[in-house]
Order: C-alpha cells, then sequence, then structure tokens
C-alpha cells in the first residue's frame, strides 16, 4: 500500500506527462507483479464496488477524530474533498507500520468489508486507519468509497507497461481490453501476461481470458469546412447515431457484448446474445448498440432504460427492443483484419452481414443491421444530406478513409476517421445551484445546475424580484402566490470554460451563496450561460419534463440579462417530433 500511495502522489502531484511516465515505469519495475495488476487495474478505470458507504467513512472519522459534527463539516466545505479531510483529521496512527502491497489490502482488508454488518464493518474501518499513514489513510478511503481518481490516462498506462516490456504499444492496448471490467479480479498471471514477449511466430501471449474485444478506434471532430480531406470519393461516408458503441465477441461458443467504456454489458442485451449465438468461433464486428423502432433509432432516453440492469424483463426488451448496428469487421475466422484497408473491411462485412442477418432475426425482427453508406458526388451535396440528421436521430456524418487501417484510440498516424457532426442544440439558462470540482479542481466550484424560465414572458423588473427572493431565502410556492415566474432547473454540466473563467464564476457563487445542503450551493440568479446539448427528450424522471444529452457550457452571456434567458418552451420546441406533445 506504501508503494503505490507513493506512486499516487507523484502521479497527482505532477502535470508533466514525462514525469508521470518515468514514475508509472518505476512502479511497475519494482512492485510485485500481484500489486502491479491491481495498479493497472485502477489506473486504466477499473472500479470496484463501494465496500463502505460515504455516511460510514464519515461516521467513523467523527468518532476517531473527536471533531464535533459542525467542525468536521466545516473542513470538508473548505478541502472539498472526504478522503483529504479524513486523512487530515485523523490522530497520528501509532501503528503505520503495516508493509504488505495493494494486492494483500484488496484481498484481505478492502474487499471482505462489504460483507461485513455495520457495527463489525465500522471497528475494521478503525483498525485499518491504525495501520495506515495519512497518505495511505487517503488511498484507502478512495479505494473503498469508489471515488478513486487520478490523473493519467490508460493511453499512459499503456506507453509505460510498453516501455517497461519492449513491446509495441498497440500489442499492450490490445492485451488491456476488458482488464478494467468490474467482473475481472486482477492477478500476477495477468499483469505478466500484460508484459510477456511475443512468441517467436509473431502473435501475443496468451493472457487466459477469453472473448476479449479490441481496442476501439476513435475518431477526430472535423471542426473545418470538409473539402480540407481532398477529393469525397476517398472516403465512405455513414451516418452517426447516438447509441452505445460495442463489439460483439464470439468466442469459445459464446457471444460477449462490450460497450467502449470497456464494461462488459452481455447481461444487459441478452437478446444480442441469442440472436448471434450462431455467428461462427472467431468473430468480432464493431457497431453500434440501439433501440430500433419501426425502421429508424429511438432517441437514447429510450436506451437508458435498458442499462445498469442486472435483470432485463421480458416486458422491458418488448418496449425498448434494440439492434446491432454494425460498421466494421475487426477479426474474421480467428484472424484480425484491423491493418486491412477500411474499403477491404466494409467488403467483408457486407459478406458476413449477408451471411448472417437472416439468422440474427427474432420473431420478425432484425438484430443485425448494416451501417448504410452515403453517396454523394460532392461535398456539397453532403453538406444539404446532412442537415436532415435530426430529422433522421442521427448526429451527422463518420468520414473514414478508404485506405484506412483500424487504430487504436484517437492517434491520427493509424488511420483517418472523422466525426462531422451537426452543430449542437443552445439554450441561454441560468446558474441556480454549483457544486465543487473532483481532482485539481477540488477547491473551486465547477459543477453546475442550470434552469430556465418556467413560462414566458418575464420582464427585467419579475427577474430581480425572483432573484431577490431566492436571496431573502423566500420559498418558491410564496414567490408564485406573488405572480412571480418559476426558474426551473433542466440540466448540470462541468465542462466547456477555462480555468480562468472557472475561477471568475467561483468568486461569484461564492459572494452570491444563499444556501447548503450537503456539497451543493443554492446560488442567488445572477449569471446566464450559453449551454450546447448533443439531442433533447423528454423525461418524467426530471422536473422540467425533458432531459438534455452531452450538456457543455459554451460561454457566460455578460451581455444577456436575466430576464432574457430562455424558458421551457423554447426547450420544448426543440423536441423530436415523437417527443412533442
Amino acid at each position: 500500500m506504501k508503494q503505490f500511495a507513493e506512486l499516487f502522489a507523484q502521479l497527482d502531484g505532477s502535470t508533466s506527462t514525462l514525469s508521470k511516465l518515468q514514475a508509472l515505469r518505476s512502479y511497475f519495475e519494482t512492485a510485485p507483479a500481484k500489486d502491479a495488476a491491481w495498479a493497472v487495474y485502477f489506473l486504466s478505470g477499473g472500479k470496484p464496488k463501494r465496500t463502505v458507504p460515504t455516511r460510514t467513512l464519515r461516521e467513523v472519522a467523527l468518532q476517531v477524530s473527536g471533531l464535533p459534527d459542525w467542525l468536521f463539516e466545516e473542513s470538508y466545505q473548505a478541502v472539498g474533498d472526504l478522503a483529504e479531510t479524513i486523512a487530515h483529521v485523523l490522530p497520528a496512527a501509532p501503528n503505520a507500520v503495516n508493509t504488505q502491497g495493494l494486492a494483500w489490502w484488496m484481498l484481505h482488508r478492502i474487499l471482505p468489508l462489504r460483507a461485513l454488518p455495520d457495527e463489525q464493518r465500522i471497528e475494521a474501518v478503525k483498525a485499518c486507519w491504525n495501520e495506515l499513514t495519512a497518505a495511505e489513510r487517503f488511498l484507502f478511503v478512495k479505494l473503498v468509497g469508489g471515488g478513486f481518481r487520478v490523473g493519467v490516462s490508460k493511453l499512459l498506462v499503456t506507453r509505460a507497461l510498453a516501455q517497461l516490456s519492449g513491446l509495441d504499444a498497440k500489442v499492450v492496448a490490445t492485451r488491456m481490453m476488458g482488464f478494467a471490467d468490474a467482473s475481472n479480479q486482477p492477478g500476477a498471471e495477468q499483469f505478466l501476461a500484460l508484459i510477456a514477449a511475443e512468441t517467436a511466430n509473431g502473435s501475443q501471449a496468451e493472457s487466459g481470458r477469453t472473448g476479449q474485444p479490441l481496442p476501439f478506434f476513435l475518431a477526430h471532430p472535423l471542426q473545418e469546412e470538409p473539402e480540407i480531406l481532398g477529393d469525397v470519393a476517398d472516403w465512405l461516408v455513414e451516418w452517426k447515431f447516438d447509441g452505445i458503441r460495442g463489439q460483439v465477441v464470439k468466442e469459445g461458443g459464446q457471444v460477449w457484448v462490450w460497450s467502449r467504456g470497456e464494461e462488459l454489458v452481455s447481461e444487459q442485451f441478452p437478446e444480442l446474445q441469442t440472436a448471434f449465438a450462431h455467428w461462427p468461433d472467431g468473430s468480432i464486428l464493431d457497431g453500434e448498440i440501439l433501440v430500433w423502432q419501426g425502421d429508424s433509432p429511438a432517441g437514447f432516453n429510450a436506451l437508458q432504460g435498458r442499462l445498469n440492469r442486472k435483470v432485463v424483463s421480458k416486458k422491458l426488451m418488448a418496449d425498448a427492443p434494440v439492434i446491432f448496428l454494425a460498421y466494421d469487421l475487426l477479426r474474421l475466422n480467428g484472424h484480425n483484419t484491423v491493418q486491412s484497408p477500411q474499403h477491404e473491411r466494409r467488403q467483408q462485412l457486407e459478406a458476413f452481414h449477408a451471411a448472417h442477418s437472416e439468422q440474427s432475426q427474432a420473431n420478425g425482427m432484425p438484430r443485425f443491421l448494416l451501417s448504410e453508406l452515403v453517396k454523394a458526388d460532392n461535398w456539397t451535396s453532403l453538406k444539404v444530406l446532412r442537415e436532415q440528421s435530426r430529422v433522421r436521430g442521427v448526429e451527422g456524418f463518420m468520414l473514414k478513409h478508404r485506405h484506412s487501417h483500424y487504430g487504436v484510440g484517437r492517434t491520427k498516424a493509424d488511420g483517418l476517421w472523422w466525426k462531422w457532426k451537426i452543430d449542437p442544440m443552445t439554450a441561454d439558462c441560468v446558474l441556480v445551484y454549483a457544486q465543487r470540482g473532483h481532482g485539481r479542481r477540488a477547491s473551486l466550484y465547477t459543477d453546475y445546475t442550470f434552469a430556465v424560465w418556467e413560462t414566458p414572458p418575464v420582464n427585467a423588473a419579475q427577474a430581480q424580484e425572483v432573484a431577490q427572493a431566492i436571496a431573502k431565502g423566500e420559498k418558491v410556492e410564496d414567490t408564485l402566490a406573488r405572480g412571480l415566474p418559476r426558474l426551473v432547473p433542466f440540466a448540470k454540466a462541468y465542462s466547456g470554460l477555462t480555468d480562468e473563467e472557472f475561477k471568475e464564476v467561483d468568486r461569484v457563487i461564492r459572494k452570491h451563496t444563499v444556501d447548503k445542503f450537503g456539497p451543493v450551493r443554492t446560488v442567488v440568479p445572477v449569471l446566464v450561460f450559453e449551454l450546447g446539448f448533443e439531442a433533447i427528450s423528454r423525461s418524467t424522471r426530471h422536473k422540467s419534463g425533458v432531459a438534455v444529452r452531452f450538456p457543455r457550457m459554451l460561454r457566460i452571456r455578460h451581455d444577456k440579462p436575466l430576464h432574457e434567458a430562455d424558458h421551457l418552451a423554447v426547450l420544448e420546441a426543440l423536441l423530436p417530433p415523437e417527443n412533442a406533445v
């Protein structure tokens, strides 16, 4: 644990990519393989289930520190991070001499906490803290609370392992696929398989894991005019759908469905497992999982009900039927095709679809569809077609060069893929709530909730009265009784501003905070923002009645007064036809 805590401190305390890479390599060179396996798991995005509830950690910290509740809360508000707060307020441990590694702590102390009754869990946490230094306690709280984060990308971990092993980074990236899956428990053998030398015939060493996907190839956003890409005839053009990017793997007589986040989601889509059971072993296809209604995709909101479920009922499968829309063929009969040109892989994919699409149907519904190639003589014609994106329920175009290989991650060197998306929808809205950020933004309020006016029109005097009522803590029902309009929250966002802009907004939030509930501050409405989002749908889970997809702040509207922020009808007018009232 000490060695991993030192690595965490080095990674968290540096902004230099080179320094982080050196720290990672040094750790992997010296750490026992069983500890290194867990380190790779966490650093590449692994998130085991929380073993101790946050309230329990807080309760134990109060008992051990002897602090009154109000003082602990003030400390937490000042620090902005529970683990760091606990590490600061606990008295030094007299027995902090435990020399066991990360694997021992995970297997013998941290994971067993989940099964303990509350009273035993509290005593076990106290015992653990009594053996750890402040830095190790900080890390312990992060691991048991499910809040482990550090500023290291999976790509950097891959580079460190490639340097250590002398392997090509693409080989390491391929072996790492699925390594951080929640159902996986890392071990020494798995780590050694990551860095093992390739065999004499050039094939990679076996990891002992079956059904693994290949690294996903990601596209760059096209932010200039498409004419810079040259002749349109050199590109394969497909519609860009808003579903879940995934890979379907058929191996060992079993079908595995993986998300782009390297989560095994087979159980969430059992109909796909059944429909593709006849596929030949050694097949991997890349594509999109979509809820399909009639002959077109439903919105992402329809797909959301299928996610993160251990059991999917027959009713849910009937109400939200899914299909796999195939984009690419990555492995055929056990042989990878990723180094073949895009146009050849497309021909192979079309042949595969022709051979297996009919058997993939269930009760007359196709489960296996082929992404349509969009034909056009020039970029101008494609621009006209692209304007139909929202009517078609898509986000724009994917552009893939005919001769591009299927690469690893978002790297231009591996080939040319671009996503040519339509401009985002926008709304001018008001900041009403704020929370602290995470990591290097833990001391700033950077996570915001935005609202629009419930009904128009709103004049300047009314808007000021509403702001004054919120500043005085007046109840909403009293404000409404006075005939004043209401601000209705509809979205949360935490990205899009520069560091300086976040600092500017943080100062405004601190000056205009009128109430606190937990980590959230109620803010007097004084700032208007332009918010961008990719899609909007009707939602019964939100008071506003709508939900937006991928919201982000485009700019602070210093030029726009409070009463000119948009109202709910503006958002409802953006709803696709099937969701409009």
